[in-house]
């Protein structure tokens, strides 16, 4: 029995609640631990969904933040392959790095938050809090992140700088990727959601100093759980 064959054979369906964590630690522990070897090719999502017991969307998820990981590559037509047994250090989201997007939020984000407090209509406050609604509603980890990513774009719109907007829009593919490896690494979604509403609250309140603050210590808390993550090097077992 190769490989592949044998790791499959010894696992089971997974519960329904928090079923993109469990497929994420299950496949990542397995890499790590040597079950499932650099070089090899992983099964087919319509494959490892049967397996699991989820929807594809699911395995996809878990997909992509393995590769967010280094540990796994797609090639188009070919399938997903193990590429690494452990977490790269230098993490990348697509045209950028962890390193890049926690170097640069701050600059960006933090005196945008500023500007908004100041600038901000009614219109934007009321979609601004309506997100924060939303996304304390949600239970669905990608539709969460997607939620989360209308939040950071909708703070650079109300600041009124086209600038702000154009780097945070052009950012956005990457800092969902981040979003989406942090929830489910970290599981840090109620968190951010406490986090989210009171940047919401110092904008509608107008101050510029608690908004700034507010998105600062935000942004420090996305960066210490990122230095976490990557400080992740299990050896093989």
């Amino acid at each position: 029995m190769n490989k592949v064959a044998d790791w499959l054979s010894q696992k089971s369906p997974v519960s329904r609640k928090n079923a993109a964590e469990t497929v994420f630690e299950d496949l990542r522990g397995a890499i790590l631990a040597g079950h499932l070897p650099v070089g090899i090719r992983l099964p087919s999502e319509a494959k490892l969904a049967e397996h699991y017991g989820v929807s594809r969307p699911i395995i996809r998820e878990a997909m992509r933040s393995l590769q967010t990981l280094g540990l796994t590559r797609s090639r188009s037509g070919s399938g997903s392959f193990v590429i690494a047994d452990r977490q790269s250090i230098e993490l990348a989201y697509g045209n950028y790095s962890a390193r890049e997007l926690v170097e640069a939020r701050p600059f960006i984000e933090i005196p945008a938050a500023g500007w908004a407090a100041l600038r901000r209509s009614d219109e934007d406050m009321a979609r601004l809090l309506q997100l924060c609604d939303s996304m304390e509603r949600q239970e669905d980890a990608l539709k969460w992140v997607r939620l989360d990513s209308d939040f950071h774009c909708l703070i650079a719109e109300a600041a009124r700088n086209r600038l702000f907007v154009r780097i945070v829009t052009d950012a956005r593919d990457a800092l969902m990727r981040q979003s989406e490896l942090v929830n489910l690494m970290a599981d840090r979604r109620i968190t951010s959601n406490h986090e989210h509403r009171r940047i919401a609250e110092a904008i509608a309140a107008g101050s510029e100093t608690e908004a700034c603050t507010a998105m600062r210590d935000h942004l420090n808390e996305v960066e210490q759980t990122m230095s976490r993550i990557i400080s992740q090097h299990p050896a093989n077992s």
